[in-house]
């Protein structure tokens, strides 16, 4: 396994897992608990840079790593995914490039965190909160990252919350993975080595 490559691997679970959690809201109005917990606790882990401190536990990321085993399989079974992970990476370039929207997003999860604290990051309160700050910020960014699901659901204002904190969970993810110095190159160049970390991690 790469030491090198550990940090980019989790890092992409955790985009994955994220994005798997948004088409399950959007197909049933359902969430794992345990999955969206680990997506906003994310969320709030705004000055953690390495995977360990943002996720709190590796073996909370296994959703993602058989997500992404699946893939390089090619046993996936879910054709969308792959489509909105790639949407959500190039969402993440245009967002760290707007130093105005990066520096709000930031003081309003801040501003978000005593009653995450108080609460419990998946307070409807708390979803409402960072579903409300992407909506009036990341949402803005083209292309937008469309999803599609039940149009029932779909039309939830609470169920539609909850996916835009998730989504926002996502680009802490693909932040993350840009800051392990991971690009798209990997997938080209490095699938071998990724797939070998993946594995490792799963063993």
């Amino acid at each position: 396994m790469s030491a090198r490559m550990e940090p980019r691997v989790l890092a992409l679970a955790g985009l994955v897992q994220a994005l798997k959690q948004v088409r399950r809201v959007a197909e049933t109005g359902q969430a794992d608990a345990a999955v969206l917990s680990t997506a906003v606790d994310s969320v709030f882990r705004i000055d953690a840079e390495s995977p360990d401190e943002i996720y709190g536990d590796v073996r909370a990321l296994r959703p993602g790593l058989l997500l992404l085993r699946d893939y390089f399989r090619s046993q996936s079974d879910d054709e969308f995914l792959p489509k909105l992970a790639l949407a959500v990476t190039q969402l993440e370039r245009r967002f760290v490039r707007d130093d105005a929207m990066a520096q709000e997003v930031h003081e309003r999860i801040v501003a978000l965190a005593p009653a995450a604290a108080r609460l419990g990051s998946t307070h409807p309160e708390v979803l409402a909160g960072l579903g409300k700050l992407y909506a009036e910020t990341v949402s803005h960014l083209r292309p937008r990252v469309m999803v599609q699901g039940n149009p029932h659901y779909l039309g939830q204002a609470d169920v539609v919350a909850e996916i835009r904190a998730v989504l926002l969970a996502a680009l802490r993810s693909a932040v993350l993975w840009r800051q392990m110095d991971g690009s798209l190159w990997d997938f080209l160049l490095r699938k071998r080595e990724l797939v070998e970390t993946v594995e490792a991690q799963l063993d």
